[in-house]
């Protein structure tokens, strides 16, 4: 078991931060577009303990394919970055995990889509992220607060507001405001509202 212990920061464009990376001699790990989907049991007891299970599947937009994983989340922890017990395992087969799940009981609630691109600076990983009508957010994980700390001063975020919900609740929510459906999300999707 690990703890994801993370900072989600929504910016205007990863352009500067892309800039700051390549500045600082970051690597650039790769970059996919993720298609994330998510279990609950039907009576949305996970959702309702604030955990969440996932199994998602890449495509390579540069670098690397990586292999599909299934993701358990625990709840938030007491802390002012996003803080959760994670447990990750990569699979063979994504398709095939997901027919696992629902063949034991379990619902399919949501699809999502988000592009990231991934870099890895001292002790931390930098995912910049897009994600269909959110739009733009960096994500910097680390062993300790006060490494990520430090990388957010180091980007240029450090005056930033922290956004403690997952993407998952941000799009729950938008969906919701804007009356658009829940069940899949995408950037073709988005495109075309």
């Amino acid at each position: 078991m690990g703890l994801e212990i993370e900072a989600k920061l929504k910016v205007d464009s990863h352009d500067a931060i892309r800039a700051t990376l390549a500045d600082a001699q970051a690597r650039c790990v790769g970059q996919v577009l993720e298609s994330n989907v998510l279990f609950d049991h039907p009576d949305g007891s996970l959702r309702a303990k604030g955990c969440g299970l996932r199994v998602r599947s890449c495509v390579a937009l540069a670098g690397e394919t990586p292999m599909p994983t299934i993701t358990y989340k625990g709840p938030r922890q007491a802390s002012p970055f996003k803080c959760r017990e994670e447990i990750e395992i990569t699979v063979d087969d994504a398709a095939q995990t997901q027919a696992m799940l629902e063949s034991i009981g379990l619902a399919l609630i949501l699809v999502f889509e988000k592009r990231r691109e991934s870099w890895q600076l001292d002790d931390c990983l930098i995912e910049l992220d897009e994600v269909p009508y959110l739009g733009t957010f960096v994500e910097i994980e680390g062993p300790n607060e006060q490494q990520i700390h430090r990388m957010q001063d180091r980007l240029g975020l450090s005056g930033r507001a922290l956004i403690r919900n997952s993407y998952i609740a941000l799009l729950v929510d938008y969906c919701k405001h804007h009356g658009l459906p829940i069940s899949s999300i995408t950037f073709e999707q988005a495109n075309a509202t």
